[in-house]
């Protein structure tokens, strides 16, 4: 059976979940973050070694700054630091400081009251209104006294907190483009698969001529197809033997054995036969008829699946089909004491063969009569439901069990729970060959008890799922 008519399958919805869970999104995935990673080291890297280099500089200035105050006698110091703080006072980029040995300042603007180490470069925090971050370095004089050197750097501040934005932005932008990129190149794979998906549900509905879509890229999905084409191609040749034997031997044994049944109805209508010999004429010519019942019905099968009749299709009414089928088998329905109730809502058409549609609802009908208990009820519903017609035959006998709903619409195949019930077991596949016929939707579903059998059908004029 083909799929509701508003069923879509995940892959034409193309959802997030489906996008994500593509092999190719999450080896795009895997190997954007190999990228991402590697980039972030190389840039991690290159900012580490440009940073070291910087400060690297500013220390041989600040030594070299530190020898030049050093070959100043020492009585000299503070007068030499007072003239090197006027002297960069309008740019305001160096800063120095004499502390004598209890580190109480002597001159300049370092107090060193941050703390420092001798010999040793340190980054002090800017003071608003003061200067701005600054690299020192302190050196002990001979003497006892401590000489502070300090350099403004805070453009090489400014541009490790540029390098670090700039750092943080291209993994956020890197790190968008790839999950775009794994979307993007998830989509194609992911309608690929869903075209095979449609093709296989088509192929498990019974259109064993359809094939998986080869474009010729060679990929695993082109072997995939490929195999799965083989695999239909022996499939559709085995189910045509068989067939074709089942046809052949239906139609070969159907002329014999209704010449042996004519021979013998004429043995049992004839004058010299007793009464003994009689009964067992009558139990042989139900036998036989029930053999030409289901080699029919076999041949019935055969032709609706040939597709040949839907050359005739034409919009049937549902009202008029039902009334005439309740009319039809309300007699026999009286004779068990079983009501047939029908609740319609009236209009509704569907596009078909209406023969053969009258033939598929006499089965349901007449098995929801043969299976009800008796004085029980089957119920013809019809309703619809946006651009679709429901149809249900439900009763309230011994039901199907789940396991076996869909083996039920095999042909010879009734359920455990019929055993006892006269058949021949065809009766729901000459159902499901017309309804596969029209493209419709076949559904059993438990009634608790009993069965609804569920036809679902595209509104005339409407395109069929």
């Amino acid at each position: 059976m083909r799929p509701p008519p508003h069923s879509r399958t995940p892959s034409e919805r193309l959802r997030w979940r489906d996008i994500r869970n593509t092999s190719t999104f999450r080896l795009t995935l895997l190997l954007g973050l190999v990228a991402l990673v590697g980039v972030v080291m190389l840039a991690v890297l290159i900012y580490v070694l440009s940073a070291r280099e910087l400060n690297a500089r500013s220390d041989r200035i600040l030594r070299t700054q530190a020898a030049q105050f050093m070959t100043s006698p020492v009585a000299s110091l503070p007068g030499v630091v007072r003239l090197a703080m006027a002297r960069s006072g309008e740019s305001g980029f160096n800063y120095y400081g004499l502390l004598d040995a209890d580190h109480r300042r002597i001159a300049g603007t370092l107090s060193g009251a941050s703390g420092f180490r001798i010999d040793r470069p340190k980054e002090i925090p800017a003071r608003p209104g003061h200067h701005g971050p600054i690299r020192e370095l302190a050196i002990r004089l001979p003497t006892g006294e401590i000489l502070l050197v300090g350099r403004d750097i805070t453009p090489l501040v400014d541009l490790r907190w540029r390098v670090t934005l700039v750092l943080i932005a291209s993994v956020g932008v890197i790190a968008l483009s790839i999950v775009i990129a794994a979307i993007a190149l998830s989509l194609a794979p992911l309608r690929r698969v869903g075209l095979l998906q449609r093709t296989a549900q088509e192929i498990a509905a019974g259109h064993l001529e359809r094939r998986m879509p080869i474009l010729g890229r060679g990929d695993e999905l082109d072997l995939l197809a490929g195999t799965v084409n083989s695999m239909v191609n022996e499939v559709g040749r085995v189910i045509g033997q068989v067939k074709s034997v089942t046809d052949a031997i239906a139609h070969d044994l159907r002329t014999p054995l209704t010449r042996m049944r004519s021979h013998l109805d004429r043995a049992r209508r004839s004058a010299d036969t007793d009464p003994a010999t009689a009964e067992r004429l009558d139990l042989a010519i139900a036998d036989l008829d029930a053999v030409l019942e289901r080699f029919t019905a076999l041949l019935r099968i055969s032709e609706i699946e040939a597709g040949s009749r839907r050359a005739g299709f034409a919009d049937v009414p549902i009202d008029p089909l039902l009334k005439s089928l309740v009319a039809l088998y309300q007699p026999l329905a009286e004779e068990r004491g079983i009501a047939i109730d029908l609740h319609r809502l009236p209009g509704p058409a569907v596009h078909g063969d209406q023969s053969l549609l009258f033939e598929a609802l006499s089965n349901l009908i007449d098995n929801a009569i043969k299976f009800a208990p008796e004085y029980g009820r089957v119920v013809l519903t019809v309703r619809s439901v946006e651009k679709a017609v429901i149809i249900e035959v439900s009763d309230n006998g011994v039901g199907i069990a789940e396991d076996q709903r869909q083996s039920v619409l095999r042909r010879f195949d009734r359920g455990s729970a019929t055993d006892e019930i006269p058949g021949s077991g065809l009766g729901l596949s000459v159902v499901s060959a017309i309804i596969h016929l029209h493209h419709f939707t076949l559904q059993l579903d438990d009634a608790m008890p009993g069965l609804i059998v569920r036809i679902t059908a595209p509104v005339a004029g409407s395109p069929a799922p």
